[in-house]
């Protein structure tokens, strides 16, 4: 019978064998950020090459905006796709990380001329080329036909077009180095030199600054413009032209307008020349080996899969057989951002160009609100640029760093030692052997998700460099963090700086969120107040909906020209205010966010600490002729205190650290004044030349003034509140 069963197992585990041996379909893994019509399309695409192939291609869609976190995790590990598609400008971080390799025969020599040349020259390094291009993105001038109908030449007199009040001549992010680009381009400038430095100073980017920053004073332009604001003012007839992408015609609807390529400079007499985004598919270096993969990225880059892309997807496909297509030439917004992309310039490539963006952003902004003159602004915002870029010291000695943590271990190894040689430890641990079958599950998962995170950010703290290639420099980061860089201790960006808005902020919202929390909980706590429940889910419901969701929505209500408090302000007679100009009311802004999401969680404690407090104590000082202020000064509030501690410690390094709010709503402005050391350490790893190891450095600083401030909390014990000492 056994053997029976041995002889039965076994030929089933051949037959498994030989039905996985056999051949199959194989799978491609592609990853893509697509969503909407773009997504669509290619799932079309995908549909049709697997019916027509022995393939299987599983399409992922990943979010944008962790795109290049999660490629730079997953392709060095094997984990990641075969190949993917990703916009050109990133190549030079991709071949830093190892994540692409050549295109190879996925472009075949004779296919190159089918693709258009500023494409080709996008995606090519060395004379290597790395990507199939795909489509091309870059921005034009949409022009309203009922307002404006006949294109003016110059860019100066689409501005000089009269309008009336309330309505603008031309609208566009005009504070966003990306928008700002074709004004340079016009003035001899550009964002980055050829051999990769800052490349926003001169005669010629301060004119272009000049340019702008005359409008903005004179009311062409809308203050604090967004994308969202711009595509309301155009599409309700408040403007007579924008400068958008292609991604702004989907939201127009039925109105009546047309799309041209940007025109000229009056000033300059050179055309404005946008930046230009070729998307392409990438192969890993896992996918290039393999000849399916290259057969999938072919195929899309092919003139029919680029006409799917084109009519059902609405790119601006990069293959130039695909615009024979009827269909395309009868849709005159593709043709028109076609045109523009022939004569727009490819972002660079070079990882320096992650480094520009800031330093750019804040000095046109600056400009703009009248805080500095475009020379002394830009030279600062190179100065910041060669800041980011500034190379790692020589690597000291890791001598020092392996007796300190070898001394360490010493210790916790002698403690260990001690305290398994005391009488009693091993009759105690027999007896425990229960319990801890029961907790280690649960130790071992902190162990994992909570100490060895904490662990590797210190250590990746003593390293500089790229992820790949890290250098040891000891504890440089912390001398640099710690000496403000060489600068001075109070300057711009310095930790000292940062550390004193950080802490006047948390002491400001922890105030207010206690205060009002308290006087609500109290409040909501008498018995004679009618409609109590319902107040009480109403004054939960901030701190219910998602932070980030409440933080873009009170952004919105400061805006200087649009938003809801200056409507009331403006009624009531007053100034607007443009919150984000300054630092108090940039501020104030923050700290009014962060009020409306903290007071609940204090109201909430209040409310559940108030029903521990005995009556019989209220009566008996009520008997004893206390007002009600002094029943609750000398009764209520040193009753509830104790019970308030953990949640104002929790509140803290909440607030703390609340990243959410300072870069959602004010987003450090101005200048960076308004960052606090979370959002300032966030800035340093993805903002400022990907610097992770200057960034853990801030973490571990952070950790370390949390744990000495919740200690200095935790001595406000229950039995010292209760006595009054505190």
């Amino acid at each position: 019978m056994i053997r029976a069963l041995l002889l039965a197992a076994f030929a089933v585990l051949l037959v498994s064998l030989g039905a996985g041996c056999g051949e199959g379909p194989t799978k491609i893994v592609f990853w893509h950020a697509y969503r909407g019509d773009e997504e669509a399309a290619l799932i079309k695409l995908t549909k049709d090459y697997e019916a027509e192939h022995k393939v299987t291609v599983e399409l992922l869609s990943v979010p944008f905006d962790a795109y290049a976190a999660k490629l730079e995790a997953a392709v060095p590990h094997a984990h990641g796709p075969d190949a993917f598609i990703d916009a050109h400008e990133r190549l030079g971080s991709h071949l830093q990380n190892k994540l692409v390799a050549p295109i190879g025969d996925a472009l075949p020599e004779k296919d190159v001329a089918s693709f258009e040349p500023v494409s080709m020259k996008a995606i090519t390094i060395a004379n290597v080329r790395y990507a199939v291009p795909l489509s091309e993105k870059c921005i034009a001038l949409y022009l309203n036909e009922d307002l404006v109908p006949k294109t003016p030449r110059t860019i100066e007199e689409l501005a000089a077009l009269p309008v009336p009040k309330g309505s603008y001549p031309i609208v566009y992010e005009a504070g966003t180095p990306f928008y700002h680009a074709p004004f340079l381009s016009a003035f001899g400038a550009g964002m980055l030199t050829a051999d990769g430095q800052f490349g926003m100073v001169g005669p010629g980017a301060e004119d272009s600054l000049r340019l702008v920053a005359g409008w903005q004073k004179n009311g062409l332009l809308p203050e604090e413009p967004s994308g969202a604001l711009v595509k309301e003012l155009f599409s309700t007839g408040k403007a007579n032209a924008a400068i958008s992408g292609p991604w702004l015609a989907g939201d127009l609807g039925s109105m009546k307008f047309r799309v041209e390529p940007l025109p000229l400079v009056g000033k300059t007499g050179q055309r404005m020349r946008p930046l230009l985004t070729v998307e392409g598919a990438f192969l890993t270096p896992g996918g290039s080996k393999r000849e399916d993969v290259r057969a999938f990225v072919r195929y899309l880059g092919g003139k029919q899969a680029s006409i799917v892309r084109a009519t059902v997807g609405k790119q601006v496909v990069a293959n130039k057989q695909a615009w024979e297509e009827p269909a395309l030439q009868k849709d005159n917004v593709l043709l028109a951002f076609h045109a523009a992309a022939k004569d727009a310039e490819p972002m660079p490539t070079s990882t320096a160009m992650r480094a520009t963006w800031v330093p750019a952003q804040e000095a046109i902004r600056k400009v703009l609100r009248g805080d500095a003159e475009p020379k002394a602004a830009l030279e600062e915002a190179r100065a910041r640029f060669l800041d980011a870029l500034k190379p790692p010291p020589p690597p000291p000695s890791p001598t020092p760093l392996f007796l300190v943590c070898g001394l360490v271990l010493a210790g916790l190894a002698f403690l260990m030692v001690k305290r398994v040689r005391e009488p009693g430890f091993r009759a105690e641990l027999r007896r425990g052997r229960g319990a801890y079958a029961y907790v280690l599950h649960a130790a071992a998962i902190v162990l994992l998700l909570v100490v060895l995170p904490l662990v590797v950010g210190a250590l990746t703290s003593f390293f500089a460099g790229t992820r790949d290639q890290p250098q040891y420099v000891g504890l440089s980061n912390y001398t640099s963090i710690l000496t403000a860089r060489g600068g001075d201790l109070l300057g711009h960006g310095s930790f000292y700086l940062t550390l004193l808005v950080t802490v006047l902020w948390t002491i400001c919202n922890i105030a207010l969120h206690v205060g009002i929390g308290v006087l609500l909980g109290v409040l909501l706590s008498r018995q004679w107040l009618k409609l109590r429940a319902i107040y009480r889910v109403l004054l939960i419901i901030p701190w219910a909906v998602p932070n980030y969701v409440t933080s873009l929505a009170w952004k919105g209500m400061f805006h200087r020209q649009f938003g809801a408090i200056n409507a009331i302000l403006k009624a009531l007679g007053a100034e607007p205010v443009s919150f984000f100009s300054h630092w108090s009311t940039a501020f104030a802004a923050n700290v009014a966010t962060n009020v409306w999401l903290g007071f609940p969680f204090m109201m909430v404690v209040t409310l559940g600490a108030l029903t521990s407090i005995p009556k019989e104590v209220l009566e008996a000082a009520e008997v004893d002729g206390a007002t009600r202020w002094q029943r609750f000064r000398h009764v209520t509030l040193p009753l509830l205190l104790p019970n308030m501690l953990p949640a104002v410690v929790l509140g803290t390094v909440w607030t703390f650290n609340m990243f959410n709010v300072v870069f959602l709503v004010s987003g450090g402005e101005p200048d960076g004044t308004t960052d606090i050391l979370v959002s300032e350490a966030y800035r340093w790893a993805f903002t400022r030349n990907s610097q992770y190891g200057y960034a853990a450095a801030y973490a571990v600083i952070i950790m370390g003034l949390l744990f000495v401030m919740t200690r200095m909390l935790g001595r406000l014990t229950p039995k010292d509140v209760e006595k009054g000492e505190h």
